[in-house]
């Protein structure tokens, strides 16, 4: 099953029609402020989560008179945010991969708890994707190819998110490495540029966040 999950923060909705529409979705969840899309767009989510804190009450109400929408309340004095739940909720479900939509804007906390989440869904072995207009992130612990042909965005940009990562062999960028350890707190990683009709990445050990970027 592939999952769509809608957050809270900043959602460009064209940009979401569009992505939506590419990936063809199998089920789809809400995250507290992120029903505004699916208010917008006239599209019902399958699931609706979170403590409704920064939601539209109108369209909160108006969606829980459809009783065809699973709907999940919490209290907002808990210990894992909205968007979390809403990937561990898709994880249960059984979804094979996941897209989050919404988990970039201003708040940069937000941002930064929301790239960290990515690594539930890679312990669990699933594909997870956060995008918007201008970024594709994921993380990889292990050999991954991306095509040329179908890259997010001019740049590719490799960060460590768990400390040291050993053996890290880059092919088909501009700027090569051959089992080298890519270390926190350095720039080594970003601004990279696929150069052949695929870049493939391979790690030894560790988990490297894995960023495709536009202007």
């Amino acid at each position: 099953m592939k999952t769509l999950i809608i957050t809270g923060g900043t959602v460009d909705a064209s940009f979401a029609d569009a992505y939506r529409k590419k990936e063809a979705f199998d089920h789809l969840i809400a995250s507290d402020a992120g029903i505004h899309y699916f208010a917008l767009s006239g599209l019902k989510p399958d699931e609706i989560l979170g403590d409704f804190d920064s939601a539209d009450k109108e369209e909160l109400e108006r969606f829980r008179e459809d009783k065809g929408i699973i709907f999940h309340p919490y209290q907002p004095e808990k210990d894992a945010s909205d968007t979390e739940l809403a990937l561990r909720l898709a994880l249960a479900r059984g979804s094979g991969e996941v897209h989050i939509l919404g988990a970039t804007g201003t708040r940069l906390d937000h941002v930064f708890g929301a790239v960290h989440l990515l690594g539930i869904a890679l312990k669990a072995g699933v594909s997870c994707y956060m995008a918007d207009p201008h970024n594709r992130i994921r993380l990889a612990d292990k050999r991954l190819v991306i095509k040329r042909a179908e890259q997010y965005g001019k740049y590719v940009s490799l960060l460590p998110v768990d400390g040291t990562v050993t053996g890290v062999t880059l092919k088909g960028f501009r700027y090569l490495l051959a089992h080298a350890e890519m270390k926190s707190f350095c720039t080594l990683g970003v601004s990279n540029e696929i150069v052949a009709d695929e870049a493939v990445i391979e790690i030894e050990k560790g988990v490297l966040a894995v960023m495709e970027t536009r202007d």
